[in-house]
C-alpha cells in the first residue's frame, strides 16, 4: 500500500518532541485559553556564585573561573521581561583576568523552542563533558563525566544562555510566559543578556561569536541582527545543525528539492547501517555520489513527474535503492520519493530510527535507546552544577519549557509558521555587508534527520555570501553529533580555526 508523508510540521513536532521530552518539568501543561500560563518557581541568587578551576585546553594548562549570575530583561516598552541566569566561564592569568579587549567570547545555545544549554554544555563545549562510547549498543552504566581538553577556553571565554523557563532563567514575576513565546522576543532576552554581560565584565571591545543549534541556528541571526541595530557586531555565528532555510527542505509532499536535499542523508544512513550498496566506496566517496546524483539524475527526473520516461524512472529509481537501501520497486510505486519520517520508519522492519540520530533505533512500541544518552546528559549536568559550581541549592535547573500549542503556539514571525515565507539568514547577510571581519561557518551530522547536511548546503549555495568567509563541516552522528568524540573534536578544533581566524 503507498503511504503517504507525514505533513513538515508533524515531522518537526515528532523531532522537537524526541529531542526534547526527556525532562521537561511539570508545570508545562497548557492551561485554558486567556489564563496566564504558569510559570517556572523563581531562582534564588542575589549574588553570583564564583568558584575557580584549572583545566587543560588543547594543550594548554589554563586556570579560569565559573560563574553562574542573573541578567534581567525588559519588554519593548521597558517593562520586566525575564530573569536570565548565565554560565560563564572566563580564564585569569596568575590570578587576574586576561585582557577583556581582545579575548573573544562566545555565547552558546541551544534550541527547541524553548530549551536549555545543557546539550551543547555537558556535550561539546564546557570544560567537563559526558563521554558516550561509539559503540551505541554499550550500556548507560559506561557513560561517564569526564576532563574535555577540546573545551574552546584556550581561544575564548565561553557563556552559556538560557532562555527564560529553561535552566535557571525565569519569567519575570507577574510576566506572562506567552510573551516570550516568539522568534523576537526569544532572541531580545539573549540580545539583552550579552550587552550586560559585555558592561559587567568589562568586555565592551571584545570579538562576539554567536553559537547556535538547532533551533538557535534561528536564534543567533535574529540576535545578531538586533545587535547590529544596537551598534554591536558579532564577528561570527556558528550554526550547528541549521535550521535557517527550514521552509526550502520542509518535506511537504510537493516540495521536489527536499528529496534531493535529503538523499545524502539517506545515503550516510544507509552506509552506517549496512543497508546501502557500496560498491566498495568509501564512507565519503558514497555520499558524494549520492549528493552528485541526487543534483542532477535525480532532482531533474522529480521535476518531470509523470512525464520521465519509464526507462529513466527505472535507472533512477535504482540508484536510489544503491543508495538507501530501499528497493526499486517501492519507489518506482511510489513516485520516485520517500520522506525523512517513513524511511526511518521502513528501513528496519520492526523498528523506527531515532530523528535525532538515525544511528539508533527503538523496536515498534518499544524505548528508545537514544532517551539513555539524553538521560545521561541531564543527571550528570545536575551532578556537575551542585559539586563543581556550587549551584545545586539555588533552584531546579530546566531543560525544557514547553508553551501552550508546542510549535504551533510559538510566533515565528511573518505567517505564523516555521515554514512561512520569513528571513531567518537576513541579519547574516546583513553582517557579512556591515562587518568585513564577520564569519559563518555552519555544521551538521551525517544521521541527522531533522536538519539534513543537504539542507544545509543548499542554505549556503543559495545565498550568495562571499565564499572566503563561509566554511561548512560535516560530521558522523546526528543532531548532537558530539557524542562521537572524534566528532566532538572536529567541531571545537572547526570553531577553534574560525575563532582564531585561520581562514
Amino acid at each position: 500500500m503507498k503511504k503517504s508523508p507525514l505533513n513538515a510540521m508533524t515531522a518537526l513536532s515528532l523531532a522537537m518532541a524526541a529531542l526534547s521530552a526527556i525532562s521537561m518539568p511539570p508545570v508545562q501543561a497548557a492551561e485554558a485559553a486567556g489564563t496566564m500560563l504558569k510559570a517556572p518557581p523563581q531562582v534564588e541568587l542575589p549574588a553570583p556564585i564564583i568558584t575557580g578551576h584549572q583545566g587543560v585546553f588543547n594543550g594548554r594548562k589554563l586556570d579560569y573561573s565559573a560563574v553562574v549570575e542573573r541578567f534581567d530583561t525588559t519588554m519593548a516598552d521597558g517593562g520586566p521581561a525575564a530573569r536570565l541566569v548565565a554560565i560563564s566561564y572566563i580564564m585569569r592569568s596568575a590570578g587576574k583576568k586576561v585582557d577583556g579587549a581582545s579575548r573573544p567570547v562566545v555565547f552558546a545555545f541551544n534550541g527547541g523552542p524553548i530549551s536549555s544549554s545543557s546539550t551543547l554544555h555537558v556535550g561539546a563545549l564546557g570544560p567537563k563533558r559526558v563521554a558516550v562510547p561509539d559503540d551505541i549498543q554499550a550500556s548507560p552504566s559506561t557513560f561517564r563525566m569526564v576532563d574535555n581538553p577540546n573545551a574552546l577556553l584556550d581561544v575564548a571565554d565561553l557563556v552559556f544562555f538560557d532562555p527564560a523557563g529553561t535552566g535557571f532563567s525565569r519569567f519575570a514575576p507577574g510576566v506572562d510566559p506567552k510573551s516570550q513565546a516568539s522568534n523576537v522576543t526569544d532572541s531580545r532576552q539573549l540580545a539583552q543578556m550579552i550587552l550586560q554581560w559585555r558592561k559587567a565584565h568589562g568586555r565592551e571591545g571584545a570579538p562576539i561569536y554567536l553559537l547556535g543549534e538547532s533551533y538557535g541556528t534561528m536564534r543567533a541571526p535574529e540576535a545578531a541582527g538586533q545587535l547590529l541595530e544596537q551598534g554591536v557586531a558579532v564577528d561570527g555565528i556558528i550554526l550547528l545543525g541549521q535550521a535557517v532555510n527550514i521552509i526550502e527542505y520542509a518535506q511537504r509532499p510537493a516540495n521536489l528539492i527536499s528529496y534531493a536535499a535529503s538523499l545524502p542523508t539517506l545515503a550516510a544512513i544507509a552506509w552506517e547501517l549496512g543497508k546501502a550498496d557500496v560498491r566498495g566506496r568509501t564512507f565519503d566517496a558514497f555520499v558524494a555520489d549520492a549528493r552528485d546524483f541526487a543534483a542532477a539524475d535525480y532532482l531533474s527526473t522529480l521535476y518531470l513527474g509523470g512525464a520521465a520516461p519509464m526507462d529513466r524512472q527505472r535507472v533512477v529509481a535504482a540508484k536510489l535503492a544503491e543508495f538507501t537501501g530501499v528497493p526499486a520497486d517501492w519507489y518506482l510505486a511510489n513516485r520516485l520519493r520517500i520522506s525523512k519520517v517513513d524511511y526511518q520508519q521502513k528501513i528496519r522492519p520492526g523498528f523506527v530510527l531515532n530523528t535525532n540520530d538515525a544511528r539508533y533505533a527503538k523496536p515498534v512500541g518499544g524505548a528508545d535507546p537514544f532517551d539513555s544518552v539524553m538521560n545521561a546528559y541531564v543527571t550528570n549536568f545536575k551532578t556537575y552544577l551542585a559539586n563543581d559550581l556550587e549551584a545545586g541549592t539555588i533552584g531546579d535547573y530546566l531543560s525544557y519549557f514547553q508553551f501552550p500549542g508546542g510549535l504551533n503556539g510559538w510566533d515565528w514571525g511573518v505567517n505564523k509558521s516555521p515554514f512561512g515565507d520569513w528571513p531567518y539568514q537576513k541579519p547574516i547577510s546583513a553582517l557579512m555587508e556591515r562587518n568585513p571581519r564577520f564569519r559563518l561557518l555552519v555544521g551538521n551530522g551525517w544521521t541527522d534527520t531533522q536538519t539534513t547536511v543537504g539542507a544545509m548546503e543548499l542554505l549556503v549555495n543559495e545565498a550568495q555570501w562571499p565564499k572566503d568567509r563561509v566554511r561548512t563541516a560535516t560530521y558522523r552522528g546526528g543532531h548532537i553529533s558530539y557524542t562521537i568524540d572524534a566528532s566532538q573534536k572536529a567541531f571545537a578544533d572547526d570553531v577553534r580555526a574560525m575563532i582564531r581566524r585561520d581562514w
